[in-house]
């Protein structure tokens, strides 16, 4: 059974090894979108920190400087096992522990969660990478929530607390199974958070999410900045300098 998955009597065949001159970064911003990165690389990096390797072909690191800060940033793709597999090789690549994870997701209730941020609280485990870093549960907390919250509160971003929903198959997110996750309190579902935390967890890395809807930036709030970008998407760039925020704020 994948419950049974969780091994830590005996060592991984595979392990990720820290390089030596590995760059330091003070945190390293993760997200899906293509437009974001492009965003990224054309307004903000200042050249390529590292690269991360597989079938799929290279993915640059970019790096990000924020007065004496050094940030790192990357594209992931969708889905917990690549995006957990380039964050330990990010986090063998670079000499850095903390990790800004944000994204588009799927929102389970609108009443609370239009127009907001969703910071999620713990995340249930309906996929298969996190059975192998930490022991069965249905929910995984998402230790750094306070951290994301304090940090929206005070650069005026509406936002929201919940659970959320990791899935690993969208096309079967049922009626049924809908209602449930809604029943227990998640807002949000998506296809990583679950799987990212045990493995933070599990290595000793700090994770900071966030996810974001549609029509995210409709308060007045909102900094000037952020909302010259917005347009309510996946795609929308302004989320990128929620990130920038949050890392700044817990580096």
């Amino acid at each position: 059974m994948i419950t049974d998955s969780f091994d830590i009597d005996s060592p991984a065949v595979i392990n990720p090894r820290r390089r030596e001159d590995a760059p330091k970064a003070d945190a390293c911003i993760v997200t899906f979108s293509h437009e974001i990165e492009k965003h990224v690389a054309e307004n903000y990096a200042r050249g390529e920190m590292a690269s991360l390797w597989c079938a799929t072909g290279r993915t640059p690191v970019y790096l990000i400087r924020r007065g004496e800060k050094r940030f790192a940033f990357y594209k992931t793709y969708v889905g917990a096992p690549i995006t957990v597999g380039l964050m330990e090789d990010a986090a063998a690549e670079l000499d850095c522990r903390r990790f800004i994870l944000f994204g588009g997701a799927g929102c389970l209730d609108r009443e609370i969660a239009h127009g907001r941020v969703m910071i999620p609280t713990a995340a249930y485990r309906d996929e298969g990478t996190s059975y192998h870093y930490a022991p069965a549960s249905d929910y995984i907390a998402v230790r750094n929530a306070d951290a994301v919250e304090k940090c929206m509160k005070k650069n005026g971003i509406p936002y929201v607390l919940g659970k959320t929903w990791t899935t690993d198959s969208f096309y079967r997110e049922t009626r049924n199974n809908f209602e449930k996750r809604r029943a227990e309190g998640c807002i949000s579902v998506e296809m990583e958070c679950a799987g990212v935390q045990a493995m933070c967890d599990f290595r000793g890395l700090e994770l900071y999410a966030f996810f974001t809807g549609g029509d995210l930036l409709d308060s007045p709030e909102w900094d000037e900045r952020g909302r010259k970008y917005a347009d309510g998407g996946q795609h929308d760039t302004g989320h990128f300098s929620i990130a920038l925020a949050l890392a700044d704020d817990v580096t």
